[in-house]
């Protein structure tokens, strides 16, 4: 029961990676908090709205004084530039850099001592798919967010950035290529994903702030010739 009556809040929880990780912090004793747009016995709303926003820090904010854990997890939209409109880049931002953003700043008169946030971010940060612009565009600006609130919290509040490769929610089992061109072998699931996030956000992780850890099974550190391995290019 590490986190034994700790306040861990926790955008998008209600599903995938964010749903994991709630369980597993209510497991280990925490009161969790969860905002996500789906509907469900959490607070429910749009974080990319401003108002949602201050309701949902308030609340947390009225009944507890203070927050142990902030875990940005709620994933952007994902268009391409062909698809994508002015309004809907807008609202991936929104949801995934400006929440981020205004909830540590909402929550920074009332972080707990040894507190720390975790950013999910996406290995996508650093590579990318076409016609993946919103959510890439998004998921880099929150590692960048994390290492300039690291600084800025210094001392106070722990930041740390976490971004999943390939990752099933549904815990399936691939066969094959979708596995072995993975080097780890096999496709991730949102354990892999919540482990992390717990480790960061215990006092075993206390001598690390502004990180980034990438964990794809390997996959982001795979050079890929043509004719390499299998391998082949088609223009």
């Amino acid at each position: 029961m590490e986190f034994q009556d700790k306040v861990v809040v926790i955008t998008g929880g209600a599903g995938g990676i964010g749903k994991c990780i709630a369980e597993e912090f209510a497991k280990n004793g925490a009161h969790v908090r969860v905002i996500d747009c789906i509907d469900g016995e959490h607070f429910v709303g749009d974080i990319g709205n401003k108002d949602t926003l201050e309701a949902f820090a308030q609340s947390v904010i009225g009944e507890f004084g203070r927050v142990d854990v902030l875990v940005n997890n709620a994933p952007p939209r994902f268009i391409g530039i062909d698809a994508c409109s002015y309004e809907q880049f807008q609202q991936a931002l929104a949801v995934g850099v400006t929440a981020p953003f205004y909830l540590a700043k909402r929550f920074s008169a009332h972080f707990a001592p040894g507190a720390s946030i975790i950013n999910i971010s996406s290995s996508r940060d650093r590579m990318s798919q076409p016609q993946s612009e919103s959510y890439t565009a998004a998921k880099g600006g929150i590692s960048a967010l994390t290492h300039a609130l690291a600084v800025s919290f210094a001392g106070r509040v722990r930041v740390n950035s976490v971004s999943p490769g390939w990752i099933d929610n549904q815990y399936a089992v691939y066969e094959g290529p979708d596995a072995v061109q993975q080097p780890a072998g096999r496709v991730g699931n949102p354990m892999d994903i919540a482990n992390m996030v717990l480790f960061l956000a215990s006092e075993k992780a206390g001598f690390i702030t502004g990180e980034d850890i990438c964990i794809d099974g390997g996959q982001t550190k795979l050079m890929i010739y043509h004719g390499d391995h299998g391998w082949t290019f088609t223009p």
